[in-house]
C-alpha cells in the first residue's frame, strides 16, 4: 500500500498545492512568502489525503 500511496501522492499533492496557491492568490496574498507557504501547505495535506485514497482502493481490490 505504500508505494500506491506514493504514486497517489504524486497527482494529489500537486493538485492541492494548485488548489491553495489559487486560494492564496484570490484571497490577495500575491507576495513570495505566502505563495510558497501555501504550496507547502497543500504538499503537506496531500499526505494523508493520498493514504486515505489509496487505502480505498486496496479495499475495493
Amino acid at each position: 500500500m505504500l508505494r500506491l500511496t506514493a504514486v497517489m501522492y504524486l497527482p494529489v499533492g500537486a493538485t492541492l498545492a494548485g488548489i491553495f496557491i489559487v486560494a492564496a492568490l484570490t484571497m490577495g496574498l500575491d507576495t513570495g512568502m505566502p505563495i510558497l507557504y501555501s504550496a507547502i501547505a497543500g504538499f503537506l495535506v496531500g499526505l494523508p489525503i493520498s493514504w486515505l485514497v489509496a487505502r480505498q482502493i486496496n479495499n475495493l481490490s
